[in-house]
This record gives structure tokens, C-alpha cells and sequence, in this order.
């Protein structure tokens, strides 16, 4: 099905690679790996480190021509939209050298007087990692928090200063990343997280003067499945405390100016069943899937809150249909905007729906899509009467552009859109939709895009895929994809159900016990843009990063000969192991998704398809492996193992111009990078080899 990489462009790789000098006899499994503060392990990582440094030396002149191609094609002092808030109008502002940004405020009507209010730049200036995990103004605009991560743990920091000058002064530190004000001006609520680094427990933290008091629990959540997250309806009315695991919700309601006010359930979970709430006044919108597999919205009167089970009181507003997912709802003084999900085209939709005094709808529309396939979402509107919407619309071939929407008029205007410079251009590019019939007929769409002058030949591949949590993939725009569109490459993504493509039902068929069709999925996705002409067969890379890490290494378990190349980021790839294991991160949350393996037939399940435990002597492609010290989701050791593992099977194969590669970043989390010019780097080395892989190194963008 495919031809490996030329042997005379294979980079040579040391006899004295590490795997053969950290080999031990009695663990074949390489779990030592796990023992973090073992001097060994941290030698064992920098030598893999060396050996891919050694490797990528004969492309480290592609890697900087990539990089400083990608920094040619963007815009890099970046001006972020102004949002006008109560009082004050915000942005932020990244200077053409700086990786990240400062943010900005002047009072409303009067930009002359603009102050900078938070620079992370200069405060990145202290550490290796800074991530910001939440920023919140208060109500009253006077006061700023925000929790900052430091070392790529996810754990947090609590941080608040005075604006506009104010000293910034820690209040709390090792909490979770989520924080948010009542409607009081002097209370933030915050999360605290378990020895799993689940967030169990939400705690009021009243403030005086820019003083803190002492924290006061609110709600703990005692299920290990169960998470707890905050939120604020729109109309600042209510505060949200959601406890939620991958299949099941509950939601508790403080009122947001009398936050020491104790929480009262909205209602009580029922194991299947997810909600998720609005607020008019007088009026809250749930949106659940009670007896409605694809959701449906009710409305509930404010005065029967507290009546036994609300759900007797439920007014429908949108039933249930077979076609489509209702996904979202937010509401405005005047109505509400639902967003909805096509089964048949995988396509997101904005739905307005006006309402008069009696709740009757007045407009019931969908806002107009700029292209299809695309992605489309609401932005930021603070003002809970505004009657313009802010719109972020993208595709693969349309840069990020936000509009406002005028719904008295209909005028649409476009108030900031991406700039690409350079000379392959948005306009350049084709886009096209197939759908690829996977092993049991089901019909699975497949995006694909490419320069324009070269559709109708075969190209070499770049297929992309995740397949996990009902997590969309709706169509983006990527700078740094052009340098592989302009070389000559495609670029593919597998619309893979486990994902939420083609709403709720795409995610069940692809989770639990129906995992496999997942992989399968893929698999179908790469024959299809075959069969269609559009790909190279003998030059097909894929990628998959963290769950789409499993999606990738599964479907190169299931045929090996598939792809010409894999790049794992960060993947999770030691399913079974970790399923068992309910002291690390996340464990105990993920049973819904991948099953819990005490149950025999759960674990013959996760078994049956984990990486690790799937491997044989049929070789792999050539594959490159990135892992990060301090990711608590995947932790270093799975792709480490994968690494170690797959080298020495690698040996028993006589092709070893397919390198086996690992970079481990001793510095990052679970995102990589979080400054954006070594993050920009890193794609570069990763985009270097791709094109090694699909034979295009030499190619000029």
C-alpha cells in the first residue's frame, strides 16, 4: 500500500542508540520509565533527545527555512479585537517580538487614554513555561484575577491587582486554572483540585481592599467520575456551579449578588442524562438530553425553581429531531441563539430564535455561512441587550475573520480578519468534502485541501485525526500548514466518529464498545483519498496528538503499511495500563469514555485495542514521538515507552531506514510550547519531517 521513505534520504541513526544502553532484561515492558525521579529515566529522555537532535541534523537547514517561512506568512505584532465592556473597552496587543501578550483598556469613548493593564510578556520573563489559566475583571471593571501556570502542570496560581497600576499580589497558590467574580465586586470563586488533579471541591474567597479572607467551602463533589467547573449566565443573574462527568451533569445555583447564599441543585443528576443552563429573567433555558438522545431545549419558570423536580415544570421550545444536535444555547434580553449541528453535512449552524412577552417565537433563522464545510461560532458579547452579534468564522482556505451581525438589518461587517502574507494565498486554495465508507457502510466525511493548480493529481498526504470525547474538528485556518500546501503536500482530516462531527450520535458510535469504529474509520479516510484521486498512496503521513495519538497508533496496529510516516504528539497509547491505574490524573473521569477495566469486559475491550498492548513483529512506519516532562494527561513515560518498544522491535525488521524517533520537551505540559515563537520552532521540526517522510524536502515553498 506504500513505499518507505528513499533508504539514501534516511538520516543514519547511532548503533549506540539508548534503547540498548537503559535496556533491562526483567522489564521487557519498559514500566521502569514510570519512576520519574529516577536519575535513569531523565538520562534515558535526554539521550533520546540527542539521538533525534542527531537525526534532524541534515534537515535542520528545512526546519529553518519552515520556520522562517511560517513568520514571513503572519501577521506578528497581532492587535486583538477591542471588546467594549460596561465601562471599559478591551484588547490585547502582541508586540512583533514578543511571545506574548499585553493587555490594554481605555474608557469607553475615550481610546486616548489607553493603559496597559496586564503584560504577560514581562512576566514570562521569569520562567521557562507561563500559561494563563483564567483572567477575570470584576463587575464594577476596577479589579483584575487571573491564575497563571508555571511549570505546564496545570496547576495554578491565584493572582489579583488594583487597575490600572496596582501591585499584583498572590492570594492562593495550587488551585485550578477557573475563577470567577459575583455580581458583589468583592468575592471570587475558584476551584481546588484531588490527589488525581481532578477539581472536586468549588470555594468562595470574599475580598476586601485587595485583602483576602479566609476560603469557604462551597460544594464538594465526591464521585471520582464527577468534575466540577463555574459559570455565569449571561443575564450576571446566577452563578453556575456544574459537577459533570462524560455522560452525566448536574447543576447547582448560587444567586450572583448574594454569593454567600448556600448552592441549591437545579437538578439532581440521573445517570445518562447532561444539562446545561440559561438565564432571562423570569426564565431558564435548559438544554438536555433527557429522553432526547440529540437534546432539546425546555424553558422553565423562574418562580418553579425549587418545586420538587423541575422537569415536571419543563415548557418545550425545541423538540428532539433525528438530523440534527442542538449543541449550545445563550441567552439575550431579546431571545436566544441555539447552536445546532447537521448529521448529514457534519456542519455547524447559529440559530436565532426572538421571543415575545409570552415566550411565543417571533424569528426562528439560521445565520448565514460564509463557505461550506466551515466553522462558526459566537463571540464575545458582554452586553446582555445587544442586538449585534460578534461572529469568528473560519475554514480551511478562509483565515479567521470576526464579523458583526446586525439583526435589526441584517448588515453584516467585518471587523478583523487574519492577515497572510506571502506568496501562496487564501484564494489559492481548494477545499474539497469526500465521504469514505468505513467497514460496517457507514459513511464518514473526510475534508481535505490543497493549492488549487495542483488539484486533480494524486498528491503526498498529511492525514490528520482525533476521534475522542465528541470533540469537534470543524474546519480552521492554519499558517503553518501553507508551508506544506506550498511544497505540495495535502492536507486531510478524518471526520472520525468518537469525535462530534456529525453531532451526539457520531460520539456514541465511537466510544466504549464501539471504540473500533474509530480506528477503522481512519483507516476507510485514508483509502478514500486514494480511490478519489486526491492522495498519493505510497505517500501518506498521519498525525494524531494526544487522544488522536491512540486514533493513529491503534490504526497502524490494524495495518502497518497504511501510512509512510506517523507523528505522535504527545499520545495515549498506554490505554490499558493507565485505565487501571485510579491514582493518576484523570483516570477515574475517563471510564465513561473508555470503560472502567475492573469490569471484565471492559478490560478485553481496552485490551484488544490499547497501543502498547497491540504491538507485534509487523513494522511500523517511520514515526516521530513528542512527549512533555510535566503533561499530567499523557503522561512522558507512554510515548517513551512506545519509543523504546517500537526500536526494538525494530531491530527484527530489516528496513531500518524507518527511524523511531522521541523528543521529550523537559520544560512544557500537555500543550507543548506555551510561548509562541519555540512553539512555532517545534512545528517547524515536525513539519521537516513530514516532508522528509512524503519525499518533498527538497521542495521550495
Amino acid at each position: 500500500m506504500k513505499a518507505q521513505p528513499p533508504r539514501d534520504k534516511a538520516p543514519a541513526i547511532s548503533s549506540d542508540d539508548p534503547v540498548s544502553r537503559f535496556r533491562r532484561v526483567d522489564d521487557p515492558a519498559w514500566h521502569w520509565l514510570e519512576q520519574r525521579d529516577t536519575p535513569d529515566v531523565t538520562a534515558f529522555l535526554e539521550a533520546t533527545n540527542r539521538e533525534s537532535d542527531r537525526w534532524f541534523a541534515p534537515l535542520d537547514d528545512l526546519v529553518e527555512r519552515l520556520y522562517h517561512g511560517h513568520l514571513a506568512r503572519r501577521e506578528l505584532a497581532v492587535h486583538g479585537l477591542r471588546t467594549p465592556l460596561d465601562h471599559y473597552t478591551v484588547w490585547s496587543e502582541t508586540a512583533a517580538d514578543a511571545d506574548y501578550p499585553v493587555w490594554w483598556r481605555h474608557p469607553n469613548g475615550n481610546p486616548e487614554a489607553a493603559e496597559a493593564f496586564l503584560d504577560l510578556e514581562a512576566r514570562a520573563g521569569e520562567h521557562d513555561f507561563l500559561e494563563l489559566g483564567d483572567m477575570a475583571l470584576s463587575p464594577d471593571e476596577a479589579w483584575l484575577a487571573w491564575t497563571e501556570d508555571t511549570r505546564g502542570d496545570e496547576t495554578y496560581t491565584l493572582y489579583l491587582k488594583q487597575l490600572p497600576e496596582g501591585e499584583p499580589s498572590v492570594l492562593l497558590e495550587e488551585i485550578g486554572p477557573e475563577i470567577g467574580w459575583a455580581e458583589d465586586n468583592a468575592t471570587l470563586l475558584f476551584t481546588r483540585y484531588d490527589a488525581t488533579q481532578r477539581p472536586e471541591s468549588v470555594w468562595r474567597l470574599p475580598l476586601a481592599h485587595g485583602r483576602a479572607g479566609e476560603p469557604t467551602l462551597i460544594l464538594h463533589e465526591e464521585n471520582p467520575e464527577f468534575w466540577l467547573g463555574l459559570g455565569k449566565t449571561r443575564s450576571r443573574e446566577w452563578l453556575i456551579l456544574e459537577s459533570a462527568s462524560k455522560d452525566t451533569s448536574e447543576s447547582h445555583l448560587i444567586p450572583a449578588r448574594a454569593p454567600a447564599t448556600p448552592p441549591r441543585c437545579f437538578r439532581a443528576r440521573e445517570s445518562g442524562v447532561e444539562y446545561a443552563l440559561d438565564h432571562r429573567p423570569g426564565h431558564f433555558y435548559v438544554l438536555h438530553n433527557r429522553e432526547a438522545t440529540h437534546f432539546r431545549l425546555d424553558r422553565l419558570d423562574e418562580r418553579r425553581l425549587g418545586e420538587g423536580d423541575p422537569s415536571d415544570h419543563w415548557q418545550p421550545l425545541l423538540d428532539h429531531r433525528d438530523d440534527d444536535t442542538l449543541e449550545g444555547v445563550d441567552a439575550f434580553d431579546w431571545g436566544l441563539v441555539i447552536t445546532e449541528r447537521d448529521h448529514h453535512e457534519a456542519q455547524v449552524h447559529l440559530r436565532v430564535l426572538e421571543l415575545d412577552a409570552g415566550h411565543a417565537i417571533t424569528r426562528d433563522e439560521r445565520l448565514p455561512l460564509p463557505e461550506l464545510p466551515c466553522s462558526l461560532a459566537l463571540g464575545d458579547a458582554p452586553h446582555f441587550d445587544t442586538r449585534r452579534l460578534r461572529l469568528r468564522e473560519e475554514s480551511f482556505i478562509l483565515p479567521v475573520t470576526w464579523l458583526e451581525h446586525d439583526l435589526d438589518s441584517g448588515e453584516r461587517r467585518v471587523l478583523k480578519q487574519q492577515p497572510i502574507h506571502g506568496d501562496l494565498r487564501p484564494e489559492q486554495l481548494t477545499c474539497e468534502r469526500l465521504w469514505a465508507t468505513s467497514h460496517d457502510g457507514e459513511r464518514v466525511p473526510v475534508s481535505v485541501v490543497m493549492r488549487s493548480n495542483l488539484s486533480g493529481h494524486p498528491l503526498p498526504t498529511l492525514l490528520y485525526g482525533y476521534g475522542a470525547y465528541g470533540e469537534v474538528i470543524d474546519p480552521w485556518f492554519s499558517v503553518a500548514r501553507l508551508e506544506l500546501l506550498a511544497r505540495g503536500a495535502a492536507f486531510a482530516v478524518a471526520h472520525v466518529r468518537g469525535g462530534g462531527d456529525r453531532g451526539e450520535p457520531w460520539y456514541l458510535a465511537g466510544k466504549l464498545e464501539h471504540k473500533a469504529n474509530s480506528f477503522h474509520d481512519f483507516l476507510a479516510a485514508r483509502d478514500a483519498l486514494v480511490e478519489k484521486g486526491l492522495s498519493d498512496g505510497e505517500h501518506i503521513a498521519a498525525y494524531g496528538a494526544s487522544a488522536g495519538g491512540l486514533l493513529v497508533s491503534a490504526s497502524l496496529n490494524l495495518a502497518p503499511d497504511a501510512f509512510c510516516a506517523a507523528v505522535l504528539d504527545v499520545p495515549f497509547v498506554d490505554v490499558l495500563r493507565t485505565m487501571e491505574n485510579p491514582d493518576l490524573p484523570l483516570t477515574t473521569a475517563e471510564y465513561t469514555e473508555w470503560g472502567d477495566p475492573r469490569e471484565p469486559e471492559a478490560h478485553r475491550r481496552i485490551r484488544d485495542y490499547s497501543p502498547l498492548d497491540n504491538l507485534s513483529a509487523q513494522p511500523w512506519p517511520a514515526v516521530f514521538l513528542q512527549g512533555s516532562w510535566h503533561d499530567t494527561r499523557v503522561p512522558y513515560w507512554e510515548p517513551a515507552k512506545l519509543y523504546a518498544r517500537l526500536t526494538e522491535l525494530g531491530r527484527q525488521d530489516s528496513l531500518r531506514d524507518r527511524p523511531i524517533l522521541l523528543r521529550t520537551d523537559m520544560s512544557a505540559g500537555h500543550g507543548g510550547a506555551s510561548g509562541r515563537f519555540k512553539a512555532w520552532h517545534d512545528n517547524a521540526r515536525q513539519d521537516a519531517f513530514i516532508l522528509w517522510a512524503l519525499g518533498l524536502e527538497g521542495r521550495e515553498g
